[in-house]
């Protein structure tokens, strides 16, 4: 073989290398975020379709948790089996405070659930882009954010926070033109409000979940533990707030494969693409992808809900997502991705909490 050849062979190889790495660190981690995006909206828009035929939402939600933690099951099997080095026991302390999170995440997706009915998946993914603003307000009440009213990044922070939810406010109580023909209803300001209800709640559970992890830092039995309990919540809500054995019963419909398609997608496959993406490519990245939710949740509202586009939800789509970012970027200039992982809630992918924690 020539010299020549064997340079030739030599540089083949090379860009093979090249272009498998860029498939795998770009183009990959791109279309599964993409993937989880679509998913959840995909979830909420089949949510919002089977809630026309009637749908309890305590019953919805205790087995959408049932069947991610089917799923989550293995988790501490394949742990154990994977790592030579012994699993820390999870203290009373830690069980505890995992507890309070599942009651938090409970009772998130209760109020996301009734204010789907009442408003619409489009409005959903409008307020999930006030998660990072009201993460920082809570870690700045907890002590876990500082300010510094000189600084660039704490200012980009505060004014992200304010316009974020000046344009939730925008989405909720003003429909547009129409709204001179079509006053805006009750319904649409109460599932506003419920909303961002539970992305405030989804909030207090990030910076929750960044004082557990910093106590118990094995990410896996984290996420059994929170299972567990997430289902004991899940089913003890569910039969007190839905003793009509009717409600429980389940029929080869809409309503079951949305509750297959959810707890699937959004309890255990969203979870994993998302730890997956953090490690690859840092939690920035993630959060980056948050906006595309609106875009996507206009689409599917208009093609299979029939749903009329305000101006109003245009309007407050544009300011929060410019509010997101503006958060999102003060923080990135704050600290490096390694440090915001550990020692800040702020721009941890807030979307897969709608169903579950995703712990990294």
């Amino acid at each position: 073989m020539t010299p020549k050849s064997e340079k030739s062979r030599e540089r083949m190889g090379v860009e093979e290398t090249e272009r498998g790495s860029f498939l795998y660190k770009d183009v990959l981690p791109f279309a599964a975020m993409v993937l989880v995006e679509l998913m959840v909206v995909s979830g909420n828009t089949l949510y919002k379709s089977a809630s026309a035929n009637g749908i309890n939402s305590y019953v919805f939600t205790f087995y959408v948790f049932f069947i991610g933690f089917i799923f989550i099951l293995p988790l501490p099997f394949i742990l154990h089996r994977r790592t030579s080095v012994p699993v820390p026991p999870i203290n009373f302390s830690i069980a505890g405070k995992i507890f309070m999170l599942s009651v938090l995440m409970y009772l998130s997706q209760i109020f996301g659930y009734i204010g789907l009915k009442y408003s619409s998946p489009t409005l959903s993914s409008i307020m999930s882009n006030l998660s990072p603003a009201f993460t920082f307000i809570l870690a700045f009440f907890f002590r876990m954010e500082s300010i510094d009213f000189r600084s660039n990044t704490s200012q980009a922070k505060i004014i992200g926070t304010i316009v974020s939810i000046s344009g939730a406010i925008i989405a909720t109580v003003y429909s547009g033109p129409s709204v001179l023909s079509n006053p805006i209803s009750i319904n649409w300001i109460v599932g506003g409000i419920l909303l961002a209800s539970q992305y405030f709640l989804l909030a207090f559970a990030l910076v929750a979940q960044a004082k557990i992890m910093k106590e118990y830092p094995v990410d896996v039995m984290v996420v059994f533990v929170f299972g567990i309990s997430g289902l004991f919540v899940a089913g003890v809500a569910g039969l007190v707030m839905a003793q009509d054995l009717d409600a429980w019963k389940l029929k080869p419909n809409l309503l079951l494969v949305t509750i297959l398609y959810m707890g699937f997608s959004s309890g255990f496959l969203n979870v994993v693409i998302q730890i997956w993406t953090l490690r690859l490519k840092g939690p920035v990245y993630v959060a980056m992808f948050k906006p595309l939710t609106i875009v996507i949740a206009i689409v599917m509202g208009v093609l299979f809900l029939g749903d009329l586009l305000h101006l109003g939800s245009v309007m407050g789509g544009i300011i929060i997502t410019v509010g997101f970012y503006g958060v999102v970027w003060g923080k990135a200039k704050e600290e490096s991705p390694s440090s915001i992982q550990i020692t800040a809630p702020l721009l941890q992918p807030h979307h897969n909490l709608e169903q579950g924690p995703c712990i990294h």
